[in-house]
Formats: C-alpha cells, sequence, structure tokens
C-alpha cells in the first residue's frame, strides 16, 4: 500500500467584478474645416502692446508705472501752458491799460476804450488764477508719482514726505527755499545718482528756482504796494502787476521744460535712439586665460 501524496494546488487571485470601470472608447470628431459665421465677428484684441502689468488697480503699495507719470506730465503740461498764455494775456492788458493812462494826460478817453480796457484786465486776471491753479493742482499730482518713481528708480525714498513738500509749498519763506531743494532731489533720483552723493542741480533746476524765488518776492511786493493809493502809485502798480504776470508766464514755461526733463529721466531707454558701435581695437587688455587641455580621452 503507497502513501498518500499530497495535492499540488495553484491559488489565482483576480479582481472582483466591478472594481475596475471599462474605458470608454474616446470619440475624436472629424475637422469640419475652419470656422465660420453668418455676419462679421465682432470681438478682438485691443489694439494696443502687450505688456507686463506693473501695478494693480486699488492696491496703494503698488510700484507707480512710468505710463502714469508721462500721464500726468502731459496733463500738467497743458494746463501750464495754458496758464503761461492767460498770464500774457494778463500782462498785455496791464500794458494797453498803462498806455491809456498815458494818453489821459493829454486829453479825455472815450468811454467804450475804458470799458473794455478794464474788462480785458478783469476777466484776464481772473482766468489767470483759475488757469494757475489748475496747473498747481496737476502739477502736484505729477510731483508725487514723479517722486514715488524715481524712489522705485533709485532705489531710496525721498528725504521728505508728500505732506512735508505741500507744507513746504505754502508756508511763507518755507516756499523759497523747498520747491528749489525738492526740484534737485526730485532730479537727483531721476538720474539714478547714489544717496550718499550731494545732489547738484543742473542749469534748468537753477533757472527754474531763480525765477520761482522772484516771482515770489515780486508778487509780494506788488501786493504792498496796491495799498497805496496815489496817483502816481496807481499807475505804477499797473507796471507791476505787467511784470508780476510775465514772471508768472516765465515760471510756467519752465515748469514745463522740468516736467518734460524729470519725465524723460525716468523713462526707459528707447533702442531707436541709441548709437550702435563695434569694437574695432583692444589696447593694454590682459591676455585671456587658457582653457585647460583636454586629456586624450575625453570626450569632445
Amino acid at each position: 500500500m503507497q502513501p498518500l501524496q499530497p495535492l499540488r494546488v495553484d491559488w489565482v487571485a483576480t479582481p472582483p467584478p466591478g472594481a475596475y470601470q471599462r474605458r470608454q472608447p474616446r470619440f475624436l470628431p472629424r475637422y469640419q474645416g475652419p470656422p465660420s459665421y453668418p455676419v462679421p465677428p465682432r470681438w478682438g484684441f485691443p489694439l494696443l502692446a502687450w505688456r507686463w502689468p506693473t501695478s494693480v488697480m486699488g492696491d496703494a503699495s503698488a510700484p507707480v508705472s512710468v505710463d502714469q507719470v508721462r500721464s500726468q506730465a502731459r496733463a500738467a503740461s497743458n494746463a501750464l501752458g495754458l496758464a503761461a498764455l492767460m498770464a500774457v494775456w494778463a500782462a498785455g492788458s496791464e500794458i494797453w491799460r498803462y498806455v491809456l493812462l498815458a494818453l489821459s494826460r493829454f486829453g479825455a478817453l472815450s468811454p467804450t476804450t475804458v470799458s473794455v480796457s478794464d474788462a480785458l484786465v478783469v476777466s484776464s486776471s481772473i482766468v489767470t488764477w483759475v488757469s494757475s491753479a489748475l496747473a498747481i493742482v496737476l502739477t502736484l499730482l505729477w510731483l508725487r508719482r514723479a517722486r514715488d518713481a524715481a524712489a522705485d528708480a533709485a532705489g531710496y525714498a525721498p528725504s521728505r514726505s508728500d505732506l512735508q513738500v505741500v507744507v513746504g509749498l505754502v508756508v511763507p519763506g518755507m516756499n523759497l527755499v523747498v520747491p528749489g531743494s525738492t526740484a534737485a532731489e526730485l532730479e537727483h533720483a531721476a538720474l539714478r545718482e547714489p544717496v550718499d552723493q550731494r545732489p547738484n542741480p543742473s542749469r534748468l533746476v537753477r533757472v527754474w528756482w531763480a525765477l520761482w524765488v522772484a516771482n515770489a518776492l515780486f508778487v509780494t511786493f506788488t501786493l504792498a504796494w496796491s495799498f497805496r493809493s496815489s496817483v502816481q502809485a496807481l499807475a505804477d502798480g499797473v507796471l507791476l502787476h505787467a511784470v508780476a504776470d510775465l514772471l508768472t508766464a516765465s515760471v510756467a514755461v519752465t515748469t514745463v521744460l522740468l516736467v518734460r526733463r524729470v519725465t524723460t529721466l525716468l523713462l526707459p531707454v528707447d533702442p531707436s535712439a541709441v548709437r550702435f558701435m563695434r569694437v574695432v581695437g583692444v589696447k593694454d587688455a590682459p591676455a585671456p586665460p587658457l582653457r585647460a587641455q583636454r586629456y586624450a580621452g575625453s570626450a569632445r
């Protein structure tokens, strides 16, 4: 009788039914040709150059873009130009009034001529004050954005805050010093000069500063002169008002030049304006280091 041998069993593991879902066959649509529209489509991309956004609307901490400075400079320049024209008009009206005063010494003047002269003087003075106030507001808005853009470009903050600059423009005495130093510091930062270097204002900034001080002092002197009541003082006051209007026009024109200069310094360099150069020769240059030698069996 032979002993019983154990049965040999092979275990096979299979997943239970429903463990895997059968992959549905992917339906690939046939190409039907380019799209067609019953009418010309009205949508499309905007006609502008694509660029990376530099700021987010509503974010006060976002950096000021140069485009914003340029748009503010354009608005300020237009307002300053208008103020300069109105100041020249006011100066012409004052000069005409002085001529009429000189002619009145030899005879009576026509009432119509005197009325027209008075109307021109009053209207030109009002328009000059309104346009000058608008120009000052727009220039201050440009100054705020230009200071922020110059600080981002130079890498350091301005020495005065915006509130200190406004106070320096309003307080008598300080308004003779703060505007010029602020313009010099702004130009210094726009030129990307180091923070530890003393600002060296350009000739344009110095001329603008001198005209600003002369205009402020002369306007103050003219207002003080207007309290005199003699006939000769009134006649001299007409000439003083004409000179003050001309100084105001000169300040407005130089401010336009200053705004354009600082804005140009903040703008990136135009590649079309750069002169291309090529290297013709190199003198007294050290010899270039030799490359390491390769082994005989090294792969190239």
